[in-house]
């Protein structure tokens, strides 16, 4: 097979190409999340920064997960389905993967911080404010942010050294690194290791640490005595636990979908690759400032608060 200079190549994002009614329907259904993203996290980011009962380790981990939901690839996913000709530049889709990975990364990471944050509050409540100071949190966050950068550097310039064949099509709405692999006509299995190496420290590390906080966390709630703490303490770590389960379950069925062979047919394959990648890049983001704001009294009242000030 021919192989092309990267700077020379376009990719063509299939996604559902071959069915404009549904691409109007997933444009409208796409706009009307992403617009509840932008307001969703951007409310809870701005309650963050006015209200003084937000001034905790807690909602500072959420208020920097809003701001990686709000610079989602949703945008791009969207000009995909009005674009006739849904061609993308090899470099426009590392820049796709760059933020894609630095989200990711970084939300693996916030996430494994923020059930250590849980572990704290629930074992050590009265050392809670000594141990999780603005002094340990702040740079708690910003190793998150570190850690994503670097592995944002290092894969798609791994992926940028491959030389590319005449194949071009992804079968997804955006681009995913696991789909331009299969597109290069050399040897990933370099990718392939840096990928691994990846999954172990910023996807299999956190989830290590959120079971073990979990595990010593229910284990704790079960020694309460009172059938009310015992409601309040897991109503407490329920709604970063409901998030935990979705992200995490959401990436493995997503890679499990790529490893495995489906008894669908090829065509189908790629429609269901296609809806679940869409379903992560798009529903996640969503979901996370629902599933807290409608959970917690205290951003309810924030609101409430807000939207009170604001009428006087």
């Amino acid at each position: 097979m021919e192989k092309t200079n990267w700077t020379e190549i376009e990719f063509i994002l299939q996604g559902l190409s071959e069915y404009p009614r549904a691409e109007k329907l997933l444009f409208v259904m796409c706009l009307v999340i992403y617009l509840v993203i932008l307001l969703g996290n951007s409310t809870l980011i701005i309650l963050t920064l006015l209200d003084s009962r937000l001034h905790t380790p807690m909602y500072f981990f959420l208020s920097n997960l809003s701001f990686l939901d709000i610079c989602s690839c949703i945008p791009p996913i969207l000009d995909s389905f009005l674009t006739v000709r849904k061609s993308i530049s090899f470099f426009g889709c590392m820049v796709q993967m760059f933020l894609s990975f630095a989200m990711g990364a970084t939300e693996c990471m916030l996430l494994g911080i923020r059930a250590l944050d849980c572990y704290v509050a629930m074992c050590y409540p009265l050392r809670y404010p000594a141990i999780m100071s603005k002094d340990a949190y702040v740079p708690m966050a910003a190793a998150s942010s570190v850690a994503g950068l670097v592995d944002t550097v290092v894969q798609p310039s791994v992926a940028m050294q491959l030389p590319f064949c005449a194949n071009n099509v992804i079968n997804l709405f955006f681009c995913e690194i696991q789909a331009i692999l299969k597109l290069a006509c050399a040897d990933i299995a370099i990718n392939v290791i840096s990928m691994a190496g990846s999954m172990l420290i910023l996807l299999v590390i956190p989830l290590l640490l959120i079971s073990f906080s979990y595990i010593v966390i229910v284990a704790t709630i079960l020694r309460t005595p009172s059938t009310e703490g015992k409601r309040k303490a897991f109503s407490t770590c329920s709604a970063h636990l409901t998030v935990v389960i979705i992200f995490y379950g959401t990436i493995f069925f997503m890679y499990a979908k790529h490893k495995s062979k489906s008894s669908v047919g090829p065509d189908n394959q790629d429609i269901v690759e296609a809806l679940i990648s869409l379903f992560y890049g798009v529903m996640i983001s969503m979901l996370i400032p629902l599933i807290y704001s409608l959970r917690n009294k205290v951003v309810k009242t924030a609101v409430k608060n807000m939207l009170w000030e604001e009428k006087l």
